[in-house]
């Protein structure tokens, strides 16, 4: 059964999530045939005892603080991150999400005319349910509930206190994945709406809340010595908020894993073609034109893992080139064509286990037609709308710090330095983000 949001024993995600390297989560325990929905859960090596209804109570609360609250007081009372139930003959249901309460300060931020924007500080939350079920060994069904605005794909967090007296936004809930998956050792397959099918180190190119609907596959068969090749391949509906799509993406990728005697090392190529509509009047719901312009995008990356005194030590790269032609008629890209490149370096040191410590460091320069802006990462820059970040042309910094509160909690603070590449816009962030999986 696919864990949607899981790892597998060496922090590596199902294809399905495109190999990310995610948080590990809770053991799922086997039971009997014929258990009840009143079934033990399996943790740590401990058991609990639940009822199947009250962790989907949260999903039925009317406001979003009750939800959160509610999702709080699951966590806290043991619920763990996943759960297996065994519901007779019908295969196997699993139940899980993650709750995360953020601080975010923004400051010293200047305007493309180099006018000055006010500081913000504000707290927000984030919510997500997951249910899968095990139809066969190979056949499952999965969805999400998550929490955000319905007019933003980017961001599911939800403004509970601006504390400089601004507008705190929509307060929606939604369902932002319903799958069909199948699996087995060497193939796998899903079509619905789910999570991006590639693999992928960080969120600069394609942002982790972004989901898109449609189809995607893949096939992977070892190599001689320690080494796997893997194909992806994809077509996929492009969200515009969480109600509408517009235009699609077509991508396919190859991705080489080797396993070596203490270093690990993971090469990917990719050509990701977005195909914009702009007859389609949901196009207009996406920034700067992306609704209708066509993106011809190559993604290269490198990813090696080894230790450093005694802690994991992970090294990137990604070089990313729009290959796309632009006519006047596109003022904006025709006017920035020559922006059409990106780069990313990273390192990452420490453990994500209990009572750890981990440190990172990214450095970005992302030009204006690098990526979709639309779909790329929210994290980085304030620049935008309040549902919308303009993810391209700057440059910049983030520092990272993360200390491991068990196996459902960690806390993160992120500091991003960022500037534009092409006009005077610039600006400061920090997050400290509280994140509790349940």
């Amino acid at each position: 059964m696919p864990r949607l949001d899981c790892v597998d024993a060496r922090g590596r995600h199902p294809a399905a999530e495109g190999l990310r390297p995610v948080h590990r989560c809770g053991q799922q325990a086997s039971t009997k045939a014929g258990t009840s929905l009143g079934a033990r859960y399996h943790l740590g090596g401990r058991y609990y005892q639940g009822e199947f209804s009250s962790i989907l109570l949260c999903a039925t609360m009317k406001s979003w603080l009750q939800k959160s609250l509610c999702c709080v007081a699951l966590a806290v009372s043991g619920v763990p991150a996943w759960a297996g139930l065994t519901l007779g003959d019908q295969g196997q249901l699993t139940l899980g999400g993650d709750f995360r309460f953020r601080l975010e300060a923004d400051w010293d931020s200047q305007r493309p005319d180099g006018s000055e924007r006010e500081d913000r500080n504000r707290a927000r939350v984030r919510a997500r349910l997951s249910l899968g079920w095990k139809v066969t060994d190979t056949l499952a069904l999965g969805a999400r509930l998550r929490s955000g605005s319905e007019a933003s794909h980017q961001s599911p967090h939800i403004t509970v206190a601006d504390f400089d007296g601004n507008d705190t936004g929509d307060a929606d809930f939604m369902v932002d994945k319903w799958f069909l998956e199948r699996r087995s050792e060497r193939l796998w397959a899903w079509a619905g709406r789910n999570g991006f099918p590639f693999w992928k180190q960080n969120e600069i190119f394609w942002d982790d809340d972004v989901t898109p609907a449609g189809v995607a596959g893949g096939w992977s068969r070892p190599l001689a010595g320690k080494g796997k090749l893997a194909f992806h391949l994809g077509h996929l509906l492009l969200p515009v908020g969480m109600t509408a799509f517009s235009g699609s993406l077509s991508a396919g990728q190859v991705v080489y894993e080797h396993d070596g005697a203490g270093t690990d090392v993971t090469l990917a190529a990719g050509l990701y073609a977005f195909d914009g509509d702009p007859d389609d009047p949901d196009a207009a719901g996406l920034r700067n034109g992306n609704g209708g312009r066509d993106y011809s995008i190559a993604v290269v990356s490198a990813q090696v893992r080894q230790s450093l005194a005694r802690r994991p030590l992970v090294l990137g790269l990604d070089y990313l080139h729009n290959n796309e032609n632009y006519s006047p008629d596109d003022p904006l890209a025709f006017d920035n064509r020559d922006q059409t490149d990106g780069f990313v370096a990273s390192a990452q040191w420490g453990s994500t286990e209990k009572g750890s410590w981990q440190f990172g460091y990214w450095f970005a320069r992302i030009e204006t037609l690098a990526v979709d802006a639309s779909y790329a990462h929210d994290d980085w820059i304030r620049w935008g709308s309040a549902v919308q970040t303009d993810s391209s042309d700057y440059e910049g910094h983030e520092l990272r710090a993360s200390y491991g509160l068990g196996d459902a909690g960690r806390l993160v603070a992120r500091l991003f330095l960022a500037e534009a590449i092409t006009s005077r816009q610039d600006g400061k962030r920090l997050r400290i983000d509280y994140n509790l999986g349940f």
